[in-house]
């Protein structure tokens, strides 16, 4: 630990030896926060420490300081980086560093000590005036406090008391501290360490930004090279994956050395990744397809683990411009890995290590020396369709709404077929309804809890459900026509008669009739 005055502060930023890195989010802090931070020094009180990550090798990437450029460092003197505390600093660099010659920067920062405010207030004694508003004589510049002889030139005029009471709030100033933490690390597999550490102490870090102004140079954009990417499978509904780029980075890890751990994303090198591009592109793109064609899943917001992207990624890298086509054995044995890792909730926890056994799996699959993925329990059974509560939001929802597309699903009235491409693409409530409608079981009293379980909600089109109502299933089953009425209902997984049963026995026997079709599948 070190503890800075706000001089040193000054000193260390204005010399370039503080600096910020571009992983940090930017200056977000406006007028009225900066000047409730002056009040809340001058009072003494605690206003937090900086984290400072000191290194001899400057990153190529960097951030400015809010609005301010930063000069170059010393060559002979150590970077400290800030982690945590840059909008601290950043509005004390403003109130008492700002260059004179940007007017509009310096009016952001214009906070004033306001001499009318009685000591001890409990509003801040502080205020951020636009120039045309300030009192000469009640509001006094914080700018001054640490210039001698501007602070003595904007004293003149005032009264003694009023002088010696400047004198007391510079003083505050001066002697003010500012705790700060400094971290040095040797080697990228410490930074890696530390930085997961820090993300899950709460300091918001990000490792795709991290990477990139550790490894990237102006040669290869990567943030353009996912957009690009984005825009490619938008049409496909996969257009949200650049909003994760720590997922993408975790596919580029996992295609380049194997692994998808955070030590082999901050190792890796910037110049493999750009010229391995288009074999993680090939990767993602045969991940999205395999997912879409052969499982239904349309976007990654019905995907229960977007996780489950990086070791696909895997298998279907390559740089054969045709891209990889499994063939039956390989598409049988992905598929069953992709059901039992949904329905055992695999990727719930020990992600890591999930990943570093699938990807060994995937590289032996891909060349043929192994047709084994799924050598892990999945235990399933009615419980998970009686206790579950529906939630688009839910793992299990998702699993069980990807098990009811995979049964090409019908309407239940009108029996037409569902557009399960643009269902899915947006997957919003209203596609999924009740079986036994909701209103009719609270007239049952069924509990809400009861009413919400898994195994009474299928796919059912607005104006279906608009028909149904609140009627008694065994009532509105007689809309079903008679004909196709079994095909409609098993296209749900809905077992013939249990529509004119009482819901509890329709509960038991679509869970087991749920069950039976998951177990096909796993």
């Amino acid at each position: 630990m070190e503890n800075l005055t706000i001089r040193k502060l000054i000193e260390n930023l204005s010399d370039g030896q503080i600096r910020v890195p571009a992983f940090q989010r930017g200056y977000v802090w406006n007028s009225d926060d900066v000047a409730f931070l002056m009040d809340t020094i001058y009072r003494g009180f605690p206003f937090g420490s900086l984290l400072l990550w000191r290194t001899r090798e400057q990153l190529p990437q960097e951030r400015t300081l809010g609005p301010f450029v930063l000069p170059p460092p010393n060559a002979d003197w150590p970077i400290d980086y800030v982690l945590d505390g840059q909008q601290r600093i950043t509005s004390i660099y403003g109130v008492f560093a700002a260059p004179a010659g940007d007017a509009e920067v310096q009016a952001w920062f214009d906070i004033y000590f306001d001499l009318t405010a009685p000591e001890g207030a409990l509003e801040s004694q502080f205020v951020a005036l636009p120039r045309d508003k300030v009192v000469q004589g009640q509001h006094f510049p914080l700018r001054v406090l640490f210039d001698v002889v501007k602070y003595r030139e904007s004293t003149q005029s005032l009264t003694d008391a009023n002088i010696m009471r400047l004198d007391l709030l510079q003083s505050a100033f001066k002697e003010a501290t500012i705790p700060a933490e400094i971290i040095e690390v040797k080697t990228r597999e410490d930074v890696a360490i530390v930085f997961e550490r820090i993300n899950r102490a709460g300091v918001a870090l990000d490792d795709f930004e991290l990477l990139s102004a550790w490894t990237w140079s102006t040669e290869f954009d990567l943030r353009n090279a996912f957009q690009e990417l984005s825009a490619e499978v938008d049409p496909f509904g996969f257009g949200e994956i650049n909003s994760d780029p720590n997922l993408l980075i975790k596919c580029c890890a996992a295609v380049v050395s194997g692994d998808a751990s955070t030590r082999s994303v901050i190792n890796l090198h910037g110049p493999t990744v750009r010229e391995r591009f288009e074999e993680i592109r090939s990767g993602v793109m045969g991940a999205l397809d395999f997912l879409r064609t052969q499982l239904n899943v349309h976007s990654l917001r019905i995907m229960p683990y977007p996780s489950m992207l990086v070791p696909l990624a895997v298998f279907y890298s390559t740089t054969a411009a045709a891209g990889i086509h499994a063939d039956a054995t390989q598409l049988k044995e992905l598929k069953r890995w992709f059901w039992r890792s949904c329905f055992s909730r695999r990727y719930s926890s020990s992600v890591n290590t999930a990943h570093a056994t699938d990807i060994s799996k995937m590289l032996a699959l891909k060349v043929k020396n192994s047709t084994i993925l799924t050598d892990f329990p999945c235990e399933l059974d009615q419980r998970f369709f009686l206790e579950n509560q529906f939630n688009l939001n839910s793992v299990n929802t998702k699993s069980e709404i990807l098990l009811l597309a995979n049964n090409s699903p019908r309407s239940l009235l009108s029996g037409a077929k569902v557009n399960l491409e643009s269902v899915l693409k947006v997957c919003n409530r209203a596609e999924f309804h009740h079986i036994f409608p909701r209103k009719y079981l609270e007239r049952e009293q069924i509990p809400s809890n009861s009413q919400n379980v898994l195994a009474n909600f299928c796919f059912l089109s607005s104006a279906d459900n608009q028909t149904i109502k609140d009627q008694k299933p065994s009532d509105y089953q007689k809309l079903i026509p008679a004909i196709s009425r079994s095909d409609i209902l098993r296209s749900n997984l809905i077992p013939d008669s249990s529509l004119s049963e009482s819901y509890d026995d329709f509960l038991k026997h679509r869970a087991e009739m749920l069950v039976a079709a998951a177990g096909g599948l796993v």
